[in-house]
């Protein structure tokens, strides 16, 4: 039985058919985060920083507009949750369409 038989082998120095020649993914636009990454990283920082720094500061400021302090520890989470939920789902669809 011959090497050749054997299924796949590897030499280095021969190039893959589907890598870029200086074998950089980055130069050929795959991989890395792109615009919708960043985008999804700057919401996921606000929903995990910001949001809890408001409710830890101040937790009743929806009482200024008539939410009691109670329902506003229910409301103030279900912001960011809802924020990063419809990022991730605008990113996968713009990510699926491509």
């Amino acid at each position: 039985m011959s090497s050749d038989d054997e299924g796949y082998v590897h030499r280095p120095g021969e190039a893959e058919a589907n890598e870029p020649p200086d074998g950089d993914a980055a130069a050929t636009g795959e991989g890395g985060f792109g615009a919708r990454g960043w985008v999804l990283v700057a919401v996921l920082a606000v929903c995990t920083l910001v949001v809890p720094g408001i409710i830890y500061v101040r937790p009743g400021i929806l009482s200024a507009v008539g939410i009691p302090y109670i329902a506003s520890l229910l409301v103030l989470p279900l912001l960011p949750a809802a924020a990063l939920g419809l990022t991730a789902v605008w990113a996968m669809a713009a990510t699926s369409r491509d």
